[in-house]
This record gives structure tokens, sequence and C-alpha cells, in this order.
């Protein structure tokens, strides 16, 4: 495929050129990496003659910085919004796979890429699909699949007509939500629903369902690969039948039940967290709007249950950063949809999401089977109810008998309820009062804070004297070969 086609040059350098952006952020995946130097050579080039056509009114495109990012922040697929700032960026230009979650302060366009199908053979496995199944069918699609759509969509209209009145396929397909991302502080209202729908959004998709119908009646026919946003399908939509056409190997794969065990492994983990004192806040993005506000919702939860919470902020998590914090019995992954699951198999603790934390952390909740990965559809503008009751007895499968959680006691001037550094360090003062002495004898009744307990730990790391800014005291230590070092010569001469 030519590459400016597929890299949709001339659509972003008119994106640029007509909004009047200076400083423009372009992020890249790192499989998309190697083409960053063409496609900024393809920009600058295409602004010039944008700049040529236009006389001299529009920017200069000498005054045009284009910035390549790589190595992302947080996860590739959202908008990496703290890497453009430490360039002052106007706008973020995003390739490649995303979840087009909203931002919160800068603009953002997106080129999904052209990933290359064959078409008639998808349309045929949709079309034979349709006819033995019976079901109404909802198409939905890696976003790089996206430009195949509309010529798919005709060719089922065709072929549907051919079939004649008395056999009919209904195969409704999703629609992109869009390619340009401007923020805004109602992140849910890009569109309305037509009347008597339902409007049902993920990863970037959209479409609406007859109020007469239920999701449950479709079967889904997912075009692309087993990634994380066929993940997010499956475990939002696990009452539907789903079926996956791989267009790299052009076949269509009815067998998805390996993503359906995640299910268990998610419910074993919720009640796992049930049973944990001390929750660590994971910020898993800086980018997706709502962030900060899901965060403050989860520490809220979090107190209402008893229990105490820290906000941790390290990028992005892996087993090394989380067991520099063991005091934590679990952890919440505050981010997209597509990066909220972390196979927590190698961490000392388990990694849940913010619906998983409601679960287990919200008094009467009970799993009905239907997961929600979206944290922005579990934004309440109301506060956490809590339960009326001091003491609620519950049964742990974990601990194989009944268990009082109790509630957290109310603060006499409720400065803690406000924002700033003074509640954060006020919340410091009482973190670990919860924590089960029994797991840590060495700590057993002395750590009256958060801050004693850290003491309390046997490595420090480099000790800072009050009087001096530098670290003291250090060693010095070997010099020289492994084979033999420096001091070790000397005592072999010395013989």
């Amino acid at each position: 495929m030519d590459f400016e086609l597929n890299y949709e040059i001339a659509s972003t350098a008119d994106f640029i050129y007509s909004r009047k952006f200076t400083r423009v952020a372009l992020q890249f995946p790192d499989n998309l990496l190697k083409d960053s130097i063409r496609i900024v050579r393809a920009l600058r080039a295409k602004l010039g003659s944008l700049r040529s056509s236009d006389g001299e009114r529009g920017v200069d495109d000498k005054d045009i910085g284009l910035f390549v990012m790589a190595d992302t922040t947080y996860g590739s697929c959202c908008v990496d919004e703290v890497g453009a700032s430490h360039i002052d960026a106007d706008c973020v230009i995003h390739y490649g796979h995303t979840c087009l979650s909203p931002t919160s302060t800068l603009p953002a366009f997106f080129v999904f890429g052209k990933a290359s199908i064959n078409t008639s053979n998808c349309i045929e496995n949709l079309s034979k699909h349709a006819l033995t199944n019976g079901k109404p069918i909802l198409v939905l699609y890696g976003l790089e699949y996206a430009h195949a759509i509309p010529h798919i969509r005709e060719a089922v209209k065709v072929a549907s007509s051919s079939y004649g009145s008395g056999l009919k396929l209904e195969i409704n397909f999703a629609d992109v939500m869009c390619t340009v991302i401007t923020p805004s502080k109602d992140h849910k209202s890009l569109c309305g629903p037509a009347g008597g729908c339902t409007r049902h959004t993920i990863g970037g998709l959209v479409w609406n369902i007859p109020d007469r119908k239920k999701m449950e009646e479709h079967l889904l026919f997912w075009i692309g690969s087993d990634n994380s946003a066929f993940a997010n399908v499956v475990l939002t939509f696990n009452g539907c039948e789903i079926v996956r056409y791989d267009a790299t190997e052009e076949r269509l794969l009815t067998d998805v039940s390996q993503p359906l065990k995640i299910l268990k492994r998610r419910y074993y983990l919720v009640e796992k967290a049930k049973d944990a004192n001390i929750i660590g806040v994971l910020v898993g993005t800086l980018g997706v709007a709502g962030y900060l506000h899901m965060i403050h919702q989860m520490k809220e939860l979090i107190t209402k249950a008893g229990k105490k919470a820290y906000t941790l902020v390290m990028g992005k998590p892996n087993p090394a950063k989380l067991a520099n914090f063991p005091e934590c019995d679990v952890f919440i992954n505050v981010s997209c949809a597509q990066t909220a699951l972390l196979d927590s198999k190698e961490f000392l603790a388990p990694v849940i999401t913010p619906f998983e934390a409601m679960l287990a952390f919200g008094r009467g909740t009970q799993w009905t089977g239907a997961y929600v990965m979206e944290f922005r559809d579990l934004m309440s503008s109301s506060p956490v109810e809590g339960s009326d009751q001091a003491e609620e007895a519950r049964f742990s499968f974990l601990k194989g008998g009944y268990v009082e959680d109790v509630a957290q006691p109310e603060t006499e001037n409720g400065e803690e309820e406000k924002e700033g550094a003074l509640a954060l360090a006020n919340a410091a003062e009482k973190a670990l009062q919860l924590r089960d002495r029994s797991l840590d004898p060495i700590v057993k009744g002395t750590a009256k804070s958060g801050a004693e307990y850290f003491v309390s730990r046997s490595y420090h790391g480099l000790e800072m004297q009050c009087n001096s800014s530098s670290p003291e005291p250090y060693a010095i230590g070997r010099s020289g070969k492994a084979s033999g070092y420096d001091d070790e010569k000397s005592k072999q001469e010395i013989q």
C-alpha cells in the first residue's frame, strides 16, 4: 500500500495546518518507530505545499515543530500527554493501535493505519456464518481494518439482496467513533443514540441496538487479531457468542473459550482482595479524561470499607516496581480499558481493576457475571455509600470462615476529606493502623504512621545526613578485573 496513503499524510498535514498548531508531538508505538523519519519528511513536504497553495496567510511550515515521541509513559494505545507536555506540544498525532480514550488537555489526531485484509474471503466467511447461525450478527473490528469496512458493508448488502426476499441476512456494523478528539468536560456526549435505541461503545467503536433487543441475542463477529482490544470485547460481552476472523491467516476461529477463562481468574482475585487491609491505587494513566475523579472515588470506596489506601505513580507497572511496596495486599490499576488487565501471576500482590475493586470493597455487592472494563462507566458524581452497620460479617473463601469487616471511624473535624497536600499528610499518619500485625512481627505494635513503618525497614537506601546534601557514608568498591582485582594484585606483589 502507498506509504502516504497508509499514514494519511494529507489529512494529518491539513489537521495541523488548518488549526495553526506550531508544536506537534508525533507518538509512535515501538513497531512503527522505524517509519518515523519518512513520516516527518512527508509531513514537511505536504505542509510546505499547503502553505504555497494558501499564499502567505497560513502558518509558515518552517515554524512548525514536529517532535517524535517513543517509549510512552504508560500504554501506547493512549495519548501520551505527559510526554507531549515535555515539549509544550499543542497537539498529538497518534499512530497505530489505539483505544480512543478521551484526552484531558490536548487535542489528538489518530492515524490507525491500514492493515491488509482479503475482503472477499472475509465476506465469504461472514455470509456463510450468518446463514448457518440464524442470529443477528454485529461486526466489530480492530481499528486498523476500519478502511476496509465500507467495502465489506456494501458487499454484504449485495450478497443479502441476492438471496431473495425469503432470506435476509441481518448483519450490522459498528462505526468508528471519531478520528479527532478534543478535550471536553463531558466525556460521554460524543453523539446521542437514535430514538428507541441503546448506544454501545467499546474500543473506539460505536453502534446502536434497538431497545426491543438485547446484546446477548447477537453473535459478535470480530475482525482482527487476538489482542487487548479483542480481550476487552470478550470480557465486556461475555454473554454473547463470539467468533473471530483472523485477517492474517484468513481463517475463522470459533473457539474463544480461552479468553473466557480469564473471568474465573478475575473472580478469584476479587475474593482475595476482600481480605486485603492495605491497598495501593496505581495511577495507570495521566492522560485519559476522568482518571483523577476515579482515583478519588477508589480512595473513598477503600476508606468506607475500613481499609487504608496509598496512591502510587510509577509509570508502567511491573513486578520489580510493585515489589518495593510489600506492605500493600492488593493494587488497583486505574488505566484505560485495554491496559487495565495485568497478568499478576508474577506479582507479589494481585492487581485488580476499578470494577473489581467495587465488587470487593462495596458493601452488599455481588458479581452477576457482567463485567465493566471502562472506568468512566463507573464514575459517579455522588459519594460512595457506606454501610450503616458498624460491623458486617461475610464468608471468606480464602480463610474458610466468616470474618468481620470493621467500618472506618469518622474523623472529628473532617479535615481528611479535603483535597490537597494536608489531606494526604493526615491520611499518611494513620496509613497502617489496620495492618494485620501478625503478618509483620518486626514492627508489631510500633508503627503509628506510614512514615514510621517505612523507617522500620531493614533497608533504607543511601543514608542522608541532616547537615549534608550528599549521601554519607559511602564505601568504594573493588576495581579491576574479576580474575584479579587491583587490591589482590598488590597482595601478590608483596608476597
